[in-house]
């Protein structure tokens, strides 16, 4: 990585601050005053800024229980962003792990690993999304068979991969999708003639939403959680 990058990302300094920093020879590598900032370096070498070692951060992972109202992007000028909520230095590097809808509640995966995210989000990983799903009629018969056979939604030229629909009440029922498309959840059940009324995302692979966490609230994985995803 380039030295004037890698300081950056390892401090809270912008990358002016670091080329300043680098003109008036307070950064080192291996004791070595450096001044060029496109200098490259590995991760055996020592850098330091004013003689104080710097360590690159370990990858944060963090679940979040989305309230409704916010939406799983980094900047939005109409809504708040559910990156508002996380009281964390350096927020500017997180990433969110897969979107949910305005009005959809519930667990949203929110690190600064970036090939932790893409084994979560890329559709090759088919990573499982378990939702509880409030339905505006009551769920028909044949509904389980048609999301385990797969079904058109709007606009789209294949089926939906096998889904597994577990029926809890009349109206209730908890889903578990393998894709990501857009506003899918709420697209199968118009193409089998009914209407998503509330949605709420409970699981993502194997991680669960916390029972503890109040909306709005959030906490890092635990290791296993975070080696739950096979990256």
């Amino acid at each position: 990585m380039r030295l004037d990058k890698y300081v950056s990302h390892v401090s809270d300094l912008s990358r002016k601050e670091v080329k300043r920093l680098l003109r008036a020879g307070y950064i080192t590598v291996d004791g070595e005053a450096i001044k060029d900032p496109s200098t490259y370096i590995s991760e055996t070498m020592e850098v330091c800024v004013d003689g104080e070692p710097l360590e690159a951060p370990r990858p944060r992972y963090f679940m979040l229980h989305k309230p409704q109202g916010y939406v799983c992007v980094t900047k939005d000028q109409d809504h708040p962003t559910v990156l508002e909520l996380i009281d964390e230095p350096n927020k500017d590097k997180l990433q969110i792990a897969g979107r949910l809808d305005i009005d959809t509640t519930g667990l949203v995966l929110i690190t600064d690993d970036g090939k932790w995210n893409h084994a979560i989000t890329s559709p090759k990983r088919e990573c499982k999304k378990t939702y509880y799903v409030t339905l505006a009629s009551d769920i028909s018969s044949d509904t389980g068979a048609q999301f385990a056979a797969g079904v058109k939604l709007d606009g789209e030229l294949k089926p939906t991969l096998p889904a597994d629909l577990e029926v809890l009440f009349s109206n209730e029922a908890r889903l578990t999708i393998s894709e990501g498309k857009y506003h899918q959840v709420k697209r199968m059940f118009a193409a089998v003639g009914n209407k998503v009324e509330e949605l709420h995302r409970e699981k993502v692979g194997s991680i669960v939403l916390d029972p503890d966490l109040e909306p709005g609230e959030y906490r890092e994985l635990t290791e296993d959680e975070v080696l739950s995803v096979k990256v």
